[in-house]
């Protein structure tokens, strides 16, 4: 499926069941049309490694994820050979004397470099084509990277283009649909910035959430998901050292399902909260009066709406 429209990129993701507002499904269908990478930014669980898969998915494309960490570098991202491919090769080639003077030297270098040996990262993988066009490259988490691998980033972005000393350059036949996320654990660099078109993903609303919810954990009644949306966002409130996503949310609604529960109570959250809070300091906060106390705060919110 083609989207032709921000409607229809809407229409694509909630099939997938990713539900966004109009803002974000405009920049992506500016994305998609303008040829432009995408950089989303925003807390961890909001959603964005999850758009990237939705779009794959909703698009028939294939997804290729590129995972950033620190000291990640070109050759990790692109390629590298297959060493003990080729040193079996060079041994069976000594064994059978086809090394033996410099023409079988020539001929065993250029087979040990070839195709046949060469081991393809994400950022090659997304240059190749593919019958089912152009994949969707998703460089995740660039912001655990240093700048170094920014800045040669920020070249095969441009170009859409990887040199391989000993095969030469290769051009992406069609660009990749590119999508770059950060949690800003770090500011990632205004130049690579200004190739991509930038969306910041926030927390939903009440009302959006409860959508996402009725998408991703639809078994859950319809009190339930509200009242499992306005906990979870009565805890964002908090001074906490983690805030709860998205991610969390759409967790603990399974987790509540799983133990058949069909409303909140302090004991059910209580049992819970690792579901939801991902830090000891956190949980030992919210046992006992504190849990509920957010939770007739996050009750009264709801009688009151």
């Amino acid at each position: 499926m083609q989207a032709q429209s921000i409607e229809q990129v809407q229409e694509l993701l909630s099939r997938q069941g990713y539900v966004c507002g109009r803002a974000l499904a405009t920049v992506v269908f500016l994305s998609l049309k303008l040829g432009r990478p995408l950089f989303l930014e925003g807390e961890a669980g909001t959603g964005k490694t999850e758009i990237a898969k939705a779009l794959a998915a909703g698009l028939g494309r294939r997804l290729i994820r590129l995972q950033c960490y620190e000291g990640l570098d070109a050759a990790s991202a692109v390629y590298e050979w297959n060493f003990a491919a080729q040193m079996v090769a060079i041994r069976t080639a000594e064994a059978a004397g086809e090394a033996a003077g410099s023409a079988g030297r020539a001929a065993l270098q250029d087979e040990l470099f070839s195709q046949d040996y060469l081991i393809e990262r994400p950022l090659l993988q997304a240059m190749r084509p593919d019958e089912h066009g152009a994949p969707v490259l998703l460089i995740d988490e660039l912001d655990r990277t240093d700048e170094p691998f920014e800045a040669f980033l920020l070249e095969a972005l441009s170009d859409f283009q990887v040199t391989i000393p000993e095969l030469g350059t290769i051009r992406a036949p069609e660009p990749p649909v590119v999508i770059l996320t950060s949690n800003r654990t770090r500011e990632v660099h205004d130049a690579l910035k200004r190739r991509c078109l930038y969306h910041w993903v926030d927390y939903p609303d009440f009302t959006r959430e409860v959508e996402i919810l009725n998408a991703r954990a639809p078994a859950a009644s319809e009190q339930l998901s509200r009242e499992i949306v306005a906990f979870v966002q009565s805890l964002r409130t908090e001074d906490l050292f983690k805030k709860p996503g998205v991610a969390e949310t759409i967790d603990w609604a399974n987790c509540l399902l799983a133990l058949d529960v069909i409303a909140l109570s302090p004991e059910v959250i209580a049992d819970t909260l690792g579901a939801i809070l991902k830090y000891q300091d956190d949980i030992a906060r919210l046992h006992g009066s504190e849990a509920k106390r957010i939770l007739d705060q996050a009750k009264a919110s709801l009688d009151a709406a």
